[in-house]
Order: structure tokens, then sequence, then C-alpha cells
């Protein structure tokens, strides 16, 4: 049964919920029972004594909250500002007066945005009534509909909206001293890697599920493309997969049905649960006003709003912070406090509310008796909730820890109501090249191991691991392939590029003489395309860094900072080592590190400058996609004027790594706050566009299909028929043993022998013939592994390398270096000559060949070699 929010939202003679539901609803929430959609619809429905009885229930749960968290009968509020920085927007939601149009700005003499002086005007004010928190409120993406705002934007030198929100909150965190609060509407990933060095916390109201609130004309979201619920549930999970402390919640009577109401907690709750990032929920009743299409729309009842906060609070369970907004309650604070809220938000002694204008704010003293004549203590908090605070990294960026560190108090994490409020720099972190740590892992690696196989956060670090397994159930299911394998393979022989993406998908399950078969045909069109010759270069691998709070699922390389094998090197290291590599014939140094949270972004920068300053005639072949967003992201550049700038410190090619799968399915289950897919694919178009070429890359054999070995592969071809930068296509199967995804269960032991041969075979075929190389990496599979791969397609083995930390931290048992004889061994296996090549697969110089067979097998002490 569907029934109807009261709030003028549907057919008026629908029928409630019967007397014996109610009841049965209610006994399980008591009881402490995990309630369902249909019973959370049942509740939402509660009034009379009913109501009553859910919301005693409700304020046990929230009481038994507050005890786990260390502030038993303690209510929280954030002395605030309101910052209205524009009020433009490309939405037309039907209830909202804080919208405007350029031409009623310009007649009330305002700007397209608040300026900069009015901006830290309001902000000082703020803070000299003690107020540490900026709320910066905007419509969404304004440029995207109006002229006005791209021309303002362009006038003041900001590429878009966010960028200028970038710019204020660094001014407002060193002139004023205040907080950003940042609620700019739907963002992308990659918005939230620009953001959360300036602001401790985030925000955007979900509102609804309720698709067809959206979608249908005459709803209250209609023509509102922000407002479309998938969208907004992205953004939630990237809140998440970015580490950012996140305010979301519901806007209820504004159209929804119970169940509807319901269906949005629960999202919020799998949203939470998942990235345990949401660190409070707003539920705010619906406030009809005039000059609005939705002036006619009676106001959510208080009923309506005292049983969706108490519902709430059992969906969310005991440690959710929920908040409902003081001023548009008629001053009925104490049912509220009765249904299980434990915050009030943000007030301000200063500022109006600019979204509800018509509702002021109570008085902060007021409030405080309200709550205390009914047992609760008010304590003000910071914008970012006590639990973050405590957290620490990845959820405060370190450039924002001194500034969040002087208002909070350490041992609560809520506000110190004294601290003075004054600005302090925004900078990077002092000393940020200092070594530290296990220097020594890329040997001590192979020699002694590593101290544990997982790090000691794992079960939060990762996320929701019974979420992961629910989500990557799919992908571990075989699925049933009905096209004729002799077919495709006579495709294939006759002509790879004529490959159907059935007949493609055919092959890539094939097995046994068909497999035989497959590889023969990709071993020819091998012959075809590059010859005999097995080729490889002599590089050493530098991994400056494994600190890394990104939280890949499948990497067994990252560590905090203070985990036994985490570890720095100084930027002499990283030259003495690429000098060492130099001695003994390199020609190339590839250089990858963790997301290291105090590396600023200009550190790649001194990183390239380093090696070239010493070794001139190094090729650095440095920096996956996943570095170039953060370095980008951290200096407040694009990824082309970063990209730029690197080029222009030194660095020549870039690894195509930190591809994993390129479709979000998989990734999202691998990664929890990796680049998505399409960042990934601008990042390396980018590259290209400049001049820089690099790698492309496929890990598979965890929670992947070959349905998406076949996505990754047509992706990349296709940007490599647009732009001609991939110099190689290199398999890395899946090094499970230390992996964190395998650990928990959910992750398959790696590829089997067959997925490699497949895999390498079809790389050959569907990227024919516009990647002629393919590389197959010893590392992963080991020297007889390697020459299996070079009959089956591949023609390239990699690198010396030298030194490799990853794979071995992984559980890779095949070392971490060959020596030239021994690579020229692995093509004698397969019948082949070996020859060795640059990064960008030219001839080596005949000094380079000189030094590399002079010094093979006879390293610095520095660099052991395996027997």
């Amino acid at each position: 049964m569907t029934t109807s929010a009261t709030s003028g939202t549907g057919p008026a003679d629908q029928a409630g919920p019967t007397e014996n539901s109610l009841r049965r609803a209610l006994k399980r929430a008591r009881d402490g029972v995990a309630l369902d959609v249909s019973e959370a619809a049942v509740l939402l429905q509660a009034r009379g004594e009913h109501l009553d009885a859910l919301t005693a229930s409700a304020a046990r749960v929230r009481d038994a909250g507050l005890e786990a968290a260390g502030r038993p009968g303690v209510i929280t509020y954030s002395k605030s500002v309101f910052v209205p920085l524009t009020r433009l927007c490309r939405d037309k939601c039907h209830y909202c007066t804080f919208v405007t149009v350029p031409g009623k700005l310009r007649r009330a003499g305002h700007g397209m945005f608040m300026s900069p002086d009015e901006v830290l005007d309001i902000a000082r004010k703020g803070a000299a009534l003690g107020c540490k928190e900026a709320l910066i409120t905007l419509g969404d993406k304004p440029e995207d509909r109006w002229p006005e705002a791209r021309e303002w934007l362009d006038a003041h030198g900001y590429d878009d909206t966010i960028a200028y929100v970038r710019a204020i909150s660094i001014r407002i965190l060193e002139e004023t001293g205040l907080l950003p609060h940042l609620n700019p509407g739907v963002m992308s990933w990659t918005d939230f890697q620009r953001l959360k060095p300036v602001a401790p916390s985030m925000g955007m109201m979900l509102e609804t599920t309720a698709t067809r609130l959206w979608s249908e004309p005459g709803g209250p979201h209609h023509g509102s493309p922000d407002k479309e619920p998938a969208v907004r549930l992205r953004v939630l999970e990237d809140a998440g997969r970015s580490s950012v402390p996140f305010t979301s919640g519901l806007l209820i009577g504004i159209g929804e049905t119970y169940e509807e109401r319901a269906e949005s907690l629960f999202a919020l709750r799998k949203v939470s649960r998942a990235y345990h990032g949401i660190q409070e929920l707003i539920i705010q009743n619906f406030r009809a006003k005039p000059d609005t299409a939705m002036r006619g729309m009676p106001d959510a009842e208080l009923d309506e709003l005292v049983a969706t906060v108490a519902v709430a609070r059992h969906i969310m369970g005991p440690s959710a912070c929920l908040q409902a907004p003081p001023n548009l309650v008629d001053a009925e604070y104490e049912r509220l406090i009765g249904a299980g809220i434990d915050d009030w938000g943000g007030v301000s002694p200063l500022t109006i509310d600019h979204v509800n204008p018509e509702r002021p704010w109570p008085q902060i003293d007021e409030l405080a008796a309200k709550s205390r004549s009914v047992g609760f203590e008010l304590r003000e908090r910071l914008c970012v909730y006590p639990e973050f605070v405590r957290r620490g990294e990845p959820w405060l960026d370190p450039r924002l820890r001194p500034h969040v560190a002087a208002l909070a108090d350490p041992a609560t994490g809520l506000a110190l109501p004294d601290a003075p409020v004054e600005g302090r720099p925004w900078q990077e972190p002092d000393e940020a090249f200092t070594a530290s740590g296990r220097t020594d892992l890329h040997t001590a690696i192979d020699t002694e191991g590593r101290t544990s196989d997982r790090r000691d956060d794992f079960d939060e670090v990762y996320g929701d691991w019974a979420a992961l397994r629910e989500a990557a159930a799919p992908g571990m299911v075989p699925e049933r392939i009905d096209t004729d394998v002799r077919a495709a393979l006579a495709t294939a022989a006759d002509d790879p590029t004529r490959l159907t993406d059935d007949e493609a998908l055919a092959l890539l399950h094939a097995d046994g003489p068909a497999l035989d078969a497959l590889c023969r045909v990709a071993d020819d069109v091998r012959k075809s395309a590059v010859g005999d010759d097995v080729t490889y270069i002599v590089t050493r691998n530098i991994n400056f860094t494994n600190v890394c709070y990104t939280g890949c699922r499948f990497c067994a390389f990252a560590q905090r900072r203070t985990d036994a094998d985490a570890y720095t090197l100084s930027l002499d290291q990283v030259a003495d080592r690429a000098e060492q590599a130099w001695d003994v014939g390199a020609v190339e140094v590839c250089m990858q590190g963790g997301i290291h949270p105090d590396l600023p972004g200009t550190a790649y920068f001194d990183i390239a400058r380093a090696v070239k300053a010493r070794v001139p005639g190094m090729h650095v072949h440095a920096f996956s996609p996943m570095e170039v967003v953060n370095g980008a992201t951290r200096t407040g550049m694009s990824i082309r004027e970063w990209l730029g700038a690197a080029k222009e410190a030194g660095l020549d090619s870039i690894p195509g790594t930190a591809a994993e799968i390129l479709d979000d399915e998989v990734r999202w289950i691998l990664t929890k706050g990796k680049l998505p897919a399409a960042t990934w694919i601008e990042v390396i178009e980018t590259a290209h566009e400049l001049g820089l070429r690099s790698s492309s890359t496929m890990m598979y054999g965890h929670v992947d299909q070959p349905r998406h070995w076949l996505g990754h592969l047509r992706t990349l071809a296709g940007i490599q028929q647009r732009t001609g930068g991939f110099t190689e296509f290199v398999t890395l199967p899946f090094i499970h043993t230390n992996a964190p995804v395998y650990l928990a269960g959910i992750a398959r032991p790696g590829p089997t022998v067959r997925d490699n041969r497949a895999v390498t075979a079809m790389a050959r075929l569907l990227l024919h013939p516009h990647i002629p190389n393919i590389q197959t990496s010893w590392v992963k599979l080991g020297t007889e592994g390697a020459a299996e791969m070079l009959r089956s397609g591949a023609n390239d083995l990699g690198g010396t390398l030298m030194e490799e930390t990853i794979s071995r931290m992984a559980g890779s048992s095949y070392g971490s270096y060959k020596s030239v004889k021994d690579l020229i061994a692995v093509a004698d296996a397969a019948g082949r000559p070996a020859k060795p090549r640059t990064t960008l697969y030219g001839p080596v110089p005949e000094e380079r060949q000189r030094a590399a067979r002079d010094s093979d097998g006879h390293l610095p002490q520095l660099l052991p070699v395996l027997d």
C-alpha cells in the first residue's frame, strides 16, 4: 500500500496504516529490531499516543549514542555566519526564494557574486562575535545558465564558480579564522579534490529520492538538472570516497509519499554505512513561500517533522547526528529534542537565514534555556563534527589542521567557546621531503618482508566490507556466452579490427584448444605488427613514499604515516637512486608514490627537477593520473596547467597506471577515493595533447569479468585513435596475497593462467593496429609466465626495475630486479631475440648499452640481486 504524506502531497482519501501494523512496527522499533521500508513508512504516519511511543524509543536510541560518544545530555549547535555567495543558479526549484535572476540583482545594486570585500566584512564581524563557521551557500553552476555569471567570473580571473569558492575560502581562513562549510550544490569528484584542502566540511541536501518529483512536469524539481536523485546520491558517494565530512538530509512535505520518504532515509543510511562520511542529517520541514510556484502547498505539519526525526533516528542508529533547524518550528523545541535530534545546526547572531529569510534565528540564550528545560546542555561545535575532528587524517587536510586545532577542544572535538577567532596562514606543511620511516623497504621487502599483512585500521579505512560484498557479487558470477568461438577466431585471423563485441567477448572466455588457437592468432598479428624482437628497458622504479590515505582496497603498498612499514624519501635520496641507476646503464626512472597528505602539489615538480639536476640525460617517466589530479587540485591549477608546469620541471612522460578497470562499476569496489574513469581519461588525453606520451594499463582478476576487460580495451583503443599518445599497453595481473579486498573475502585470488593468456592475446587483437606494443609483467607472472605471454601476443618485457615495492608489498614472489641477461633469457625461452629500447620505443645509445652490459648483475649495494 502506498500512502501519501499529509502535507498536500497526494490523494487525500488514501487509507492510513492499520492499528495492528502500527503496533507491530512500534514494537520492532522499541525492541531495536532493524526496520524495513514498509515498516518505516507506517511509523512515519504515527500520531497521538503512537507518536509519543515512537519518539520515546527514538530518544533512548539517541541517548545511547551520546553516552557512547562521551557527551551524554549534550545537544550541539554551530555559531555561524551565513554567506550567500551568489543567488544565481541553473536550477528552477518550485519552492525556492533564495535564487534570483541577474536583472533583480542589478536593480538592487548587487553584483552577480558577492565580492571578496563583502564576504570578508561579514566574516570579520562574525569572528568578532565569536562565530567559528562561515556557511557559504550558493546556487548550482550559475555560469551554465547565466552569461552574466560567466562574465563576472572571467572578469575576476576564475575558471568557474568552484574556483571562486576555493579562493574565497582561503581568504576567510587566512584573514578571519572562520572555518568554511561549503554548500555549492552538486559537485564532481574532482570538485571535492579542489575544495577539500580549503574547507573542513561540506554539504548538500539529498532532499528526496523520489525521481518522479524531478522528472514529471509540475513536480517541485522539474527543470532542475541538479535535483535528479541519482545525481545527488552520486555526490554523497563521491564525498565519502574523498573522505569529506559531509552534511545531508531530507526536505519533507514537497509531494513525496511516506514510502518515498522512507526510501530516502534508507538511501542515506546506505551511503553512511558504505563510507562513514555523513557527519549529520538535517530533517527540514517544507515551508510555503509567497511568489513561488508552490505557494499554495500546505506547510509540513509539526507532527510530520517529529515523526520523520524519530524514524530517521531509528534507521540511522545511535551514532548518527540528527539536526532540525530551530527557526522553522515556531519554538516547539522540546518536541524535536524528544524525537531524537542531538543538534540545532548553524545559528547566527549576525546574519539571517537567506534560504528562509522570513524565519529569524532564535537567540542562542533562548535555545540554551529551552534545551536545558528538557535536561540537555547546549554546547558549541565546529562546522566539522567532533568525531571527524578526532579522526584526523584522512578526513582533515593537513593545511586545515592548524585552523581546526585552534578552535577545537582536543579532548572532545567540540568548539572551545572562548577561543580567539583569528586568521592563520593557509599553507603547505613544512619540510615535505624529510626522509622518514622504513626508507630501506625497497630492499628489505625482499629480505625481511613486511611487518604485517594488513594495516591496523583495516576494518575502518576502506569503508563497509559488507556493503562492498553485496556490490561485488554480480562481478563474481561467470557469464554465459553463446557466440560461436570458431567464427570469432576466423574474424580475428582475417582482420581483428572487425571483431564485434560479441565475438570479442566469446574469445575472452576461450579455453582449451580455442584458447591455444586464439594465442596463435594473436602471436601472428604481433609478428606482422612489430616483428620478433622482444624489447626491454633498463630502468629503475623509485616509489618516493608509501604514505597514502586514498583507501584503494586492492593496494597493499599504502600505509599511514604512523605504520611500521611507512616511509618517505628525501629529494636527495630520490636523486641518489636516479644517479645510481644512470651509472648502471638506465635510460629511465619510473617514479610514483602514495598520495601523501603532507606533500604539496608542487612536490612533484621538485622531484622531477631533482632528478634532472643530478642526471640531465635521464628520461623521467613519472606520476600517475591520480598523482596528476592530486597535484593540480592541491595547487589550484587546472590539469592542463599542472601538466605543463611538470613538463617544464623535467617530466618527459607519464605512466598510465591508476586505470585498474575503466568502469566505475568495478572501480568503486576496488577503490574508495581514487579518480573516476572519466577523470583518468581527461588526464591522459590532456597529457597527450601537451606532448607527454604515456603507457596504458589494465589490472584484472579481482572483482571484474571479461565484459569489463572488453570495455576497458575498447576505451583505450578509442583514446589512441584520438591522440596517438600511448606508447604501450601493460597487462597487470592482480596480486591478491596481501590485498585488502582479498583479505576481506571479496576478490578472487588473482587471474588464472587462462585469464592471463586470454587478456594478453585479446589486448593484441583489440588494440591492433593502434597500440603496437603489448607488455607483460615479469614481476607479477615470473619468468615462465612472462615467456608464455610472449607466445600469446606480447612483445615487451618491461624493465629491469632494480627496485619494486608495490607488487612485492602485495605478495608477489618474483623479486624486484631482473638483470639484462635475465630478460634476454626470458626472450630466449619464448624463442625470440631481445632488444633494448627507450621509454618511447626508440633505439638506445651505444654508450647506455655499454654501461648496462658492464654493470649487469653488479649493481650498487643499495640494489641487491636476488638468486
